[in-house]
């Protein structure tokens, strides 16, 4: 195999990497400091649509991380990003919360539920059947369908909750079409991420928990991959998959001497 250059640029996860139920990992205030330190371009991504980059830049901070949120890329922000180059100035019908009203509201793009260009969906805490009904309706007269991410539960503290990809699902069963899905493990979250950053794929490292998700995405679109073992995927599964990460390592605090 051809040597990789250098890393010069860092793309991280954050739920299983930097934080794990609002608790700082051990190791990952050091990691973020090194970047800064070496002058390193960076983004924390994560799948989740509901929060704008200024909330979670906040909920970093409570947990003593440090994170500015220029340096935070959601997959709201990725859609925005996709659906401002596909049809710029467009409009949408949303569900969803502000992370990604927002992001499409800075993007240009028009919010309204009549004769959208887009039914864009996203996570939220109160997914009303009438919203998807509306949905459902609107797709079935034309209008096309994008999701932030394919994530079919989310964590609560009381248990699993159904996700984007649930209701995406739901959708898809009773309209026959079958959303487009901007975030990972689309490699087009990372492409748009690596653009955000003015980043070069050959030297560019992204660190996650997940191999379904992380790494695959980060494969495709031509990074090295870190897998770390502090959230989804463990040592043991990690051989069932048909593709491997660059690296495995236990955690964030590992991957500080090789930043």
């Amino acid at each position: 195999m051809t040597e990789r250059p250098e890393v010069e640029c860092w793309l991280t996860d954050m739920d299983g990497v930097l934080v794990h139920e609002d608790k700082a990992l051990p190791g990952a205030a050091e990691f973020l400091q090194r970047l800064v330190d070496r002058e390193r371009r960076f983004l924390v991504l994560t799948n989740n649509s509901i929060f704008t980059p200024r909330d979670l830049a906040a909920r970093l901070a409570r947990t003593g991380l440090n994170v500015p949120e220029e340096s935070i890329w959601t997959s709201a922000l990725a859609t925005a990003t996709f659906l401002a180059d596909q049809h710029p100035g467009g409009s949408a019908y949303v569900i969803g919360e502000a992370g990604l009203t927002t992001a499409l509201h800075e993007a240009g793009y028009t919010l309204t539920d009549v004769d959208p260009d887009y039914v864009v969906l996203g996570e939220t805490r109160t997914y009303s059947f009438e919203a998807i009904t509306r949905a459902i309706r609107l797709i079935g007269k034309g209008a096309r369908f994008i999701a932030t991410n394919p994530d079919a539960t989310g964590p609560s503290a009381d248990g699993p909750l159904p996700a984007t990809g649930s209701i995406a699902a739901l959708i898809t069963r009773a309209t026959g079409a079958e959303p487009y899905f901007v975030g990972k493990p689309n490699p087009m979250m990372f492409r748009s991420a690596l653009n955000r950053i003015e980043a070069h794929s050959e030297t560019t490292a992204m660190v996650g928990d997940r191999m379904d998700t992380d790494v695959v995405a980060g494969i495709e679109a031509g990074l090295e991959t870190v897998l770390v073992l502090t959230g989804s995927t463990k040592r043991e599964d990690v051989g069932r998959f048909p593709y491997q990460p660059t690296r495995i390592l236990e955690s964030i605090a590992d991957v500080i001497d090789i930043v």
